[in-house]
């Protein structure tokens, strides 16, 4: 038995179930009691699924021993909290859901499982999905591996921290505005966001239904085509999946990039980033030089229009899609209601956090009556001019690169009085949802020994594309190899 089966890949770990190196037992008893020892500090988790894992753990080994085992089967993994989890705590971060127990999987929980993967539990986030920090979890915040005092980013930092952390190997994530890449680019992790449509988002509680996209958390690029393979797919259940053919994603991983070419968004090289911040994503682009690539500078015009265009159609959608937590169907209700009114106005009122009430307010506020026209039809309008502008430019490169976000981790407290300051972190990542493309983030470099990301941004259905550059960009660097200290 390997003694640090925590550092291990998912390629890695599958490669060793196969070889007999240790059992899915073994390593997901491993992970287990290091989620417990290490977690304390961290909050990365909501619910630990201890006896379930060791019950797959042992199916896993059974089947592999039967000889059939697939490429997961018996691989240790976690769930963000926002994917409904059969018989298990679904919380969505909220106080609202704190003792909802979902009634089924959702599908990429369903794939996982039919994979043969074992799930050591769920993993915290911003409540509902909305924020830049995991700040606003109902469960504490989850604090950055690399520096306690600072934020994983959000809302998918339970999933990078856990990941950053070596807890797990791999987790699933959502991406809204950029919510799994920006976690990623503060953790130090790889994260990827699909195309829009391309994963099923049934069982995957809605913030905003035009953007949300379930993606991957994972040390690599490799790893992360290995978990698209199981994710991807056409899903009948939702009406916003495509029907279209999935290619393998390990496939094409260790083609040649040479003669690709690569936008740089004059957008998105800003004077008001640090010039280190720059630096490091600059050097990341030279190695794709030296590799073959071809750098090209491009314009997106509209960019400065993503945020304000991404605060009023996510609201909007928010607002209609929590209108179901009402106190009566399930989730949190108010103690001893004197009417419905009551009802609805305390099990809301007590029930959802500040973010979310502020959110909720600003979207009924765009959708009534006399104000639709101005800002969320308006905000639909300009939507589409950005993508275009996407569309333009992929006319002329084959993938667009640039910062992550705009600092490194910043400490909790920094942003916290601020809305606006804070939405601003997801700057260089909400026009890729607004248009409905694949995003990625690697590590690309530190600054002041915290993680730095490269985001790249694919075409439409191109993810392929995206896992190759990201996994030569790491057959050339290590970046992606630096852990925290202590691990």
């Amino acid at each position: 038995m390997s003694d640090a089966m925590h550092t291990k890949t998912i390629a890695q770990i599958s490669a060793d179930l196969a070889a007999g190196t240790y059992s899915s037992v073994e390593i997901t008893t491993d992970l287990l009691a290091r989620i417990k020892r290490e977690d304390q500090a961290i909050n990365s988790f909501i619910t630990v699924t201890e006896e379930q894992a060791l019950a797959q753990a042992r199916a896993a080994d059974a089947a592999r021993a039967a000889g059939n085992a697939s490429v997961w089967t018996g691989v240790p993994m976690a769930h963000k909290d926002i994917f409904c989890t059969n018989g298990v705590l679904t919380t969505c971060g909220s106080k609202m859901l704190s003792n909802f127990e979902a009634p089924y999987d959702a599908t990429i929980v369903e794939n996982f499982n039919k994979a043969g993967a074992v799930s050591l539990g769920k993993t915290n986030m911003d409540e509902f999905a909305m924020g830049s920090s995991n700040e606003t979890s109902y469960f504490g915040a989850v604090k950055n591996p690399w520096d306690h005092d600072r934020v994983p980013g959000g809302s998918s930092g339970g999933s990078a921290a856990a990941v950053a952390a070596r807890l797990v190997p791999a987790a699933t994530a959502t991406d809204t505005g950029g919510s799994i890449r920006q976690p990623a680019a503060l953790c130090g992790v790889t994260g990827i966001k699909p195309t829009y449509g391309r994963v099923s988002r049934w069982g995957m509680i809605a913030f905003a239904s035009s953007l949300d996209q379930a993606g991957t958390m994972t040390r690599t690029a490799e790893d992360s085509a290995l978990m698209l393979n199981v994710m991807a797919g056409f899903d009948p259940k939702d009406s916003t999946s495509m029907d279209r053919e999935v290619p393998d994603y390990t496939a094409t991983l260790n083609n040649s990039i040479e003669g690709m070419t690569i936008g740089l968004p004059k957008e998105y090289f800003r004077d008001d980033i640090s010039a280190e911040m720059q630096q490091q994503v600059r050097n990341a682009i030279a190695e794709y030089e030296k590799m073959g690539a071809k750098v090209k500078e491009i314009s997106l015009p509209n960019t400065h229009l993503a945020v304000p265009v991404y605060y009023v159609v996510a609201p909007a959608e928010c607002s209609a899609n929590l209108s179901r937590m009402d106190g009566v169907r399930f989730g949190y209700r108010c103690d001893n209601p004197q009417d419905i009114e009551d009802l609805y106005l305390r099990s809301r009122s007590e029930g959802f956090g500040a973010e979310v009430k502020r959110r909720i307010m600003v979207g009924a506020y765009a959708l009534s009556a006399g104000f639709y026209d101005a800002y969320y039809k308006k905000a639909q309008q300009v939507r589409r001019l950005i993508k275009n502008d996407f569309v333009e430019a992929f006319k002329e490169v084959d993938i667009i690169m640039s910062p992550t976000s705009p600092t490194p981790a910043f400490k909790f407290g920094e942003k916290g009085g601020d809305p606006v300051a804070m939405y601003l972190e997801d700057i260089f990542t909400i026009a890729t949802n607004l248009a409905g493309l694949p995003g990625m983030s690697v590590p690309c470099g530190q600054v002041n020994g915290l993680p730095v990301g490269l985001q790249m941004i694919g075409n439409f259905f191109d993810e392929a594309r995206m896992l190759n550059a990201g996994h030569q960009f790491q057959q050339a660097t290590d970046w992606h190899l630096k852990a925290p200290a202590g691990i």
